[in-house]
């Protein structure tokens, strides 16, 4: 990976997956901060909700591209989105230009998560791929560390603005590193191969399988169009869903949010494999548990800084131990977990999603108790959050190792995106359900209090299906 012929790539790839990790993580440590600043807390779901709706839309869009022009372009433009959506934020004069500037910054992070592993499929060879994808991974760590403490830091001591706009220079550096590296990778539409041309021997020969590949290339053409259809209507769905509890009447809420969340659910069922909204057993029960997860793992996790700041009036700084501890933890979970399927096989992997999901329980309910109840020390949320996160990482691993081992080897692709669609999709709802809840007890009177009382609860809910789900996923040994 660091030959010379790699270096520079994997240099490249490395700052752009450690950026959006970075970007991820610092700022939801300051979102309270940045909310308070600019008038926006009676929106607060959709300074995180924005990200992630536009991040479905990135990841799609550059997918296709990637395939049709290689991925040197889309790369290029996913940079170009990401360092002009910080610029936006970072100079915002209102709430609502800031969420502007964060959909156009989702709109990159997505396009390059998902042009991260394309180009680890097209630059590097076989015995590579697996180490880079680790690499890629791995790059999540230190910003997990470091992201909340730098991100309040800076909030406190300067301002939250220095951190958006200072990003763009690091987005500069993955740039040069990364796209000259690129130029070589084509698309598969303009790929040909020998014999291609007219003046050649076998053309005639070939011409029938010219015209099947053909329509074989039209049907792959017409799935991604119809892929990028129900990505935009889910995302059209679930933001119904966030804009009806900007409303101060119940009624309209309840309609407007019943509406949008009849549409996501249906975009969701037709970009998943069929029986994934009911978890049937086998893959599609390992899906829907992403979808579980990442909801209680990240609704949790996006509102917690918001409690300990309003709530327990700790400062940004502190707010963000949580954050880094759960994200750590996390990574020893997984860890853990890869022990566990070494020396007991790949068949306890239903088993160890039901304990990590159970693990995560209980790290909600600590944290919620910490951020809700005065006469528990909010530290406490910290070691809280520790414990949800080890409990993630086991959960998460067992789930995912389990959904891959059973993709079929043509929809390995398919699969894998399908989990990431589960993962945004659910942090997008859960941060659009919590801001939501902040709305509406604001408008009726209640406290921060109850808001956060109704997101936490619901999290720990998540947590609690997923323990019933995880039995529904097949282990290998199964038929």
């Amino acid at each position: 990976m660091w030959d010379r012929g790699h270096r520079a790539l994997s240099s490249g790839l490395l700052i752009s997956v450690g950026l959006v990790a970075f970007e991820a993580m610092g700022v939801v440590a300051i979102m309270p901060h940045i909310a308070r600043r600019l008038g926006g807390m009676e929106s607060y779901g959709w300074g995180l909700s924005a990200l992630m709706l536009a991040s479905i839309l990135g990841a799609v869009v550059a997918g296709a591209a990637g395939d049709r022009v290689g991925p040197r372009r889309p790369l290029a433009v996913a940079l170009a989105l990401l360092a002009a959506g910080c610029v936006v934020a970072g100079v915002a004069p209102t709430w609502w230009v800031f969420v502007v500037g964060r959909f156009v910054q989702g709109l990159g992070v997505g396009a390059i998560m998902g042009l991260a592993y394309l180009v680890i499929g097209r630059a590097y060879p076989d015995h590579l791929q697996a180490r880079m994808v680790a690499l890629t991974s791995s790059a999540w760590t230190l910003p997990a560390l470091i992201g909340p403490v730098i991100a309040g830091t800076l909030a406190d001591r300067l301002s939250w603005r220095s951190l958006f706009l200072l990003l763009p220079i690091p987005i500069a550096l993955a740039a040069l590193l990364t796209l000259p590296a690129l130029r070589a990778l084509g698309g598969s539409a303009g790929s040909t191969g020998p014999g291609a041309s007219g003046d050649a021997p076998e053309a005639v020969g070939d011409r029938a399988g010219a015209a099947d590949a053909a329509g074989e290339a039209g049907k792959t053409t017409g799935r991604r169009l119809r892929d990028l259809a129900s990505s935009l209507v889910l995302a059209l769905g679930m933001a119904l869903m966030i804009v009806a509890f900007e409303l101060a009447s119940l009624v309209p809420v309840l309609l407007l949010a019943s509406v949008g969340a009849v549409v996501a659910v249906l975009s969701y069922r037709a970009l998943t494999p069929a029986g994934t909204t009911r978890a049937r057993r086998g893959l599609p029960a390992g899906i829907a548990m992403r979808w579980l997860l990442a909801g209680a793992y990240f609704g949790a996790d996006t509102f917690l800084p918001l409690g300990l700041t309003e709530l327990r009036g700790l400062s940004t700084v502190e707010a963000g131990f949580g954050l880094s501890a759960g994200a750590l933890t996390w990574v020893a979970g997984s860890a853990l977990q890869a022990r566990w399927d070494d020396r007991y096989g790949a068949r306890l992997r239903p088993t160890h999603s039901a304990v990590g999901s159970v693990v995560l329980f209980l790290g909600i309910a600590i944290l919620a108790g910490a951020v809700l109840v005065d006469a528990v020390p909010p530290l406490v949320a910290v070691l809280g959050w520790a414990i949800g996160g080890f409990g993630m990482g086991i959960a998460y691993n067992a789930a995912s190792a389990a959904v891959l081992a059973q993709a079929p080897t043509d929809q390995q692709g398919r699969t894998g995106g399908a989990l990431q669609l589960s993962q945004t999709s659910a942090i997008a709802a859960l941060s659009g359900l919590g801001g939501g809840a902040v709305a509406l007890t604001h408008d009726h009177g209640a406290g921060m209090g109850t808001a956060l009382g109704v997101t936490f609860g619901l999290t720990a809910l998540l947590a609690l299906a997923a323990v019933a789900v995880s039995s529904r996923i097949k282990p290998p040994t199964e038929g």
